[in-house]
C-alpha cells in the first residue's frame, strides 16, 4: 500500500529535472555519483537505518523511565535530552559537507558505530553517583547518540535522492523510508520500556550495543555499490542554504518538531505515570508497559500514516503543506482547554488525552511526509547532502526548543501549559508554512 503510485491527480515537480534556468544560483559543488544499483542498496541503507532507529527508540524510553523512577524532576529530565537535541544542530550541518567530502557510507558507518560506543558508555552508569554527577555523564551519551542518529539519518534521507528512480519514485521511495523508520522506532519504544522491566538497564543497554555491532559488520560486508564517494575541496560554507524555497521550509519544520517534542518527551510521559502508577514497584513495571506501548502506538501510527501519505495528498504539495500546517494547531489548544477544565487528573481526561494525542499524530504525520518529500524536490542531485543536512538543523533546533520547553513548561504549569506551549508552536509552523508558495514546487 505504501508504494501506490502518485500519478492520479498529483502536481509535483520532480526533482530530478535537469532544466533549472539559474544553475548558478541553485547548484553548489558537485558530488559524483556512481550508478545506483537500485534496490539493493535502498534496501542495504533502509535496513541500516531500521537498526539504528530500533536501538534510538528503545534508548529514549530506557532513559526517560529508568531516571524519572530514580526521582529525576521533569527539568533534570529534560536536561538529559538537551545535548542530544544540541548535538543534531552542530552535527547536521557538518555531517551534511561530511557526507559530500567523504561519501555517504562513511557516514552512516559512523552513525552506527558511535550509537554503539554510547550505549557502552551508558552501561557504565554507577547508580552510586549524585544526581549532577549523574546528569552529566548521561547528558554527554546522549550527545553522542544525537551525533550518531544525525549522522545516520542524513546519510539515509540523501541516499533517497540519489537512488530513487525519475519520475514519481522520489516520493514513494521517501513515504516508505520514512513511514517505516518511525513504525521502527516506536516498537524500540516498547522494547526499550519492556528490557527495563524484565531486565534491568544494564543488562538492556549491553544487549542492545551488541545486537547493532552485528548489524554494522554485516552492512559493511555486504553495502552494494551506488552511493555517492564525496569530492575532495566541497568547502564547509557550502552547507548554509541560500534558497528562499528550503530556508521557508526548514523553518515550519523547526516549529513542527518542536510542537510535538514540548509534549512528547516529558510532559505526557510524567503525566501518564503519575497517572497509572500506584508508586509501588509492580506498580512502576505495569505503568513502564503502558507508557512504553502508547509511546510505541503513537509512533508505529505516525510512521503508518507518513508510508500512506502518497494515498492522502492530492493536488499541489506547497498548498498541502499550508492546509495540514493549519488543521494541526487548534488540537493541542483544545487539550490544554480540556485539561483546564478538568482540574486534576481523572480517568475522562486520560482517554480523551490519548485520543486527541493520537489525532494529532495522524495530522503530525501528514506535515512530516510532506516535508520530508519537499526537501528532496528543492534539493539539486548534486548538493542534496547539504541540504538536507541544513533541513535537519532545523528539525533539531526545533526538538532542542521543544524538549527544554516540554520540561519547564510542565513544572512551571503542568499538563495544560505543557499543551498550550505544543500549540502555540504549532501555529508558529503554520505560520512559516504559509510562506512556501506554490511557485517554489
Amino acid at each position: 500500500m505504501f508504494l501506490l503510485p502518485l500519478r492520479q491527480g498529483l502536481q509535483w515537480r520532480s526533482a530530478e529535472a535537469s532544466d533549472d534556468p539559474q544553475p548558478a544560483r541553485r547548484r553548489g559543488p558537485a558530488v559524483s555519483v556512481a550508478a545506483p544499483s537500485g534496490l539493493r542498496a535502498y534496501a542495504a541503507v533502509t535496513a541500516a537505518y531500521w537498526a539504528f532507529m530500533l536501538s534510538d527508540g528503545a534508548l529514549r524510553m530506557l532513559v526517560l523511565l529508568h531516571f524519572n523512577g530514580l526521582g529525576f524532576s521533569p527539568v533534570q529530565l529534560a536536561w538529559l535530552f538537551l545535548l542530544y537535541e544540541l548535538a543534531g544542530i552542530v552535527t547536521n550541518l557538518s555531517a551534511g559537507w561530511l557526507a559530500a567530502r567523504f561519501g555517504l557510507t562513511s557516514t552512516l558507518y559512523a552513525g552506527l558505530g558511535l550509537q554503539i560506543g554510547a550505549l557502552g558508555a551508558l552501561a557504565m552508569l554507577d547508580p552510586a553517583w549524585s544526581i549532577p554527577a549523574s546528569v552529566a555523564f548521561v547528558m554527554a551519551v546522549q550527545g553522542v547518540s544525537g551525533v550518531a542518529k544525525d549522522l545516520a539519518k542524513m546519510s539515509s534521507k540523501s541516499a533517497v535522492k540519489i537512488l530513487a528512480p525519475a519520475g514519481d519514485g522520489l516520493f514513494r521511495w521517501v513515504a516508505l523510508l520514512t513511514g517505516s523508520k518511525n513504525a521502527v522506532k516506536g516498537a524500540g519504544f516498547f522494547l526499550g520500556a519492556a528490557l527495563l522491566a524484565l531486565a534491568g538497564f544494564q543488562a538492556a543497554v549491553w544487549g542492545m550495543a551488541a545486537v547493532l555491532a552485528l548489524i554494522l559488520l554485516a552492512v559493511v560486508l555486504w553495502m552494494p555499490e551506488g552511493l555517492p564517494r564525496g569530492v575532495k575541496g566541497t568547502k564547509i560554507a557550502s552547507v548554509w542554504s541560500r534558497d528562499p524555497a528550503i530556508n521557508r521550509l526548514s523553518l515550519a519544520r523547526m516549529f513542527l518538531f518542536g510542537a510535538r517534542d514540548v509534549w512528547f518527551v516529558v510532559g505526557i510521559p510524567v503525566y501518564f505515570q503519575s497517572v497509572l502508577s500506584d508508586g509501588t514497584a509492580e506498580g512502576r513495571r505495569e505503568a513502564f508497559f503502558l507508557i512504553g506501548g502508547f509511546m510505541a502506538l503513537w509512533i508505529i501510527g505516525y510512521g503508518a500514516v507518513q508510508g500512506m501519505a502518497p494515498r492522502l495528498i492530492r493536488g499541489d504539495a506547497a498548498a498541502q503543506a499550508r492546509r495540514w500546517a493549519g488543521w494541526l494547531t487548534p488540537i493541542p489548544f483544545a487539550l490544554a482547554a480540556l485539561s483546564v477544565a478538568a482540574g486534576e487528573p481523572a480517568m475522562w481526561l486520560t482517554l480523551t488525552l490519548v485520543a486527541g494525542l493520537l489525532l494529532f499524530g495522524f495530522v503530525f504525520a501528514v506535515n512530516s511526509s510532506l516535508h520530508s518529500y519537499l526537501i528532496l524536490a528543492f534539493s539539486k542531485a548534486e548538493r542534496v547532502t547539504m541540504d538536507v543536512g541544513f533541513y535537519y538543523m532545523a528539525n533539531a533546533a526545533g526538538r532542542l526548543v521543544g524538549t527544554l520547553l516540554s520540561g519547564l513548561s510542565y513544572q512551571w504549569g503542568g499538563l495544560p501549559l505543557c499543551l498550550a506551549t505544543a500549540g502555540a508552536m504549532a501555529a508558529a509552523s503554520w505560520l512559516a508554512a504559509r510562506r512556501i508558495g506554490s511557485r517554489d514546487v
